[in-house]
């Protein structure tokens, strides 16, 4: 609570995490439903946490409703609402990626020997030193977080003029490899949560954010990481992304058709790069085809294939993303089977 109050007096609004996790505190029942979202739910009104950072408040009482209630929770932060623009580095053992993913839109010739770079530490580092200035990783004048897993984030003010978006190193918007952004549109796990890896920790003695470094910004805006002014427009749907629509829809009963509808869905964000509700449309279509497979209905293996594609299709490169909702929407669906007329 102690944590949460403070994110608050800051002007960052809060919401809870899952006790010892670093993924937002559960929705209720009916938010669970498939086709729900957090539009139009009456949940945040009434003041409950469902949705994630969409519930995120600044309200004092809340707040301490919430954590008087549940002591355990952790403390997301909404970067958007609270202006902030969070430079998240990881530090994974994974292998190198190819040249053209390490910084994006700047080549790296062959001649240039890698030895040594192995993580985001570096790739942050050299995107810094390209710049003329030092890396967010070594800016001891804004709040720094080192997380359970070894990384750092890095927070910043961000201008109020612009609407800084998020991304993820996998991603077709990137900053750097293993480098990830968050900012409208996502949370970051408030400084003093504990989770069961570890403590996400302050790093020296600076705790607010500094204003956005401008070479920072011009990077951010050069790896696309702002709106665009005119949304492109819509991709035509290839053949294997309507054929796994009509796939979906060819099984028996209205559950079926139901994921059928969902697929479309996903299949249409590939319309807007923002602001589609794609997260959300994509983890009710897993969801649904979890609860098919769990029934009978639908084969597991021809349940992840018609949601990768969907998925594909929508957020081209995004992998890591689209994978982890996937993953868990499907977990989340095998629990609660589907009927043939579409009903737990």
């Amino acid at each position: 609570m102690a944590t949460a109050r403070w994110c608050a007096s800051l002007g960052w609004p809060v919401h809870p995490l899952a006790p010892g996790r670093k993924t937002p505190a559960g929705n209720c029942e009916a938010c669970r439903a498939p086709g729900h979202t957090h539009r139009g739910c009456g949940c945040p009104t009434a003041g409950r946490w469902c949705h994630g950072f969409h519930a995120a408040t600044l309200d004092f009482a809340r707040i301490e409703h919430w954590w008087g209630r549940t002591p355990g929770l952790g403390v997301g932060v909404a970067c958007g609402p609270a202006g902030l623009v969070v430079v998240d580095i990881d530090a994974h053992e994974r292998e190198l990626p190819g040249r053209d993913r390490l910084l994006p839109g700047i080549g790296i010739s062959d001649g240039i020997d890698l030895t040594g770079l192995a993580n985001g530490f570096h790739t942050i580092g050299v995107l810094a030193a390209l710049s003329g200035f030092a890396s967010p990783a070594d800016d001891e004048s804004t709040l720094r977080v080192r997380t359970p897993s070894g990384g750092l984030h890095v927070w910043y003010r961000a201008h109020s003029e612009h609407r800084w978006q998020c991304s993820t190193g996998s991603g077709g918007r990137a900053l750097a490899w293993q480098v990830d952004v968050r900012a409208h549109g996502g949370y970051i796990v408030a400084p003093g949560t504990v989770t069961e890896a570890g403590v996400y920790e302050p790093v020296g003695a600076v705790r607010e954010p500094a204003p956005l470094p401008g070479w920072l910004a011009r990077e951010l805006a050069r790896t696309g990481h702002l709106p665009p002014a005119h949304p492109p427009a819509p991709r035509p749907v290839p053949p294997r992304a309507r054929q796994a629509v009509s796939a979906a829809g060819g099984g028996y009963g209205s559950a079926s058709r139901m994921l059928a509808a969902l697929l479309t869905e996903v299949i249409g964000c590939a319309a807007l790069t923002e602001g589609a509700a794609f997260s959300e449309k994509l983890n009710r279509a897993a969801y649904t085809a979890g609860g098919l497979v769990a029934a009978g209905h639908l084969a597991a293996d021809e349940a992840e294939r018609l949601l990768r594609e969907a998925a594909e299709h929508a957020r081209p490169g995004q992998e890591r993303r689209y994978e982890a909702i996937i993953r868990s929407g499907l977990s989340a669906g095998r629990a609660r089977p589907l009927s043939p007329g579409g009903r737990v």
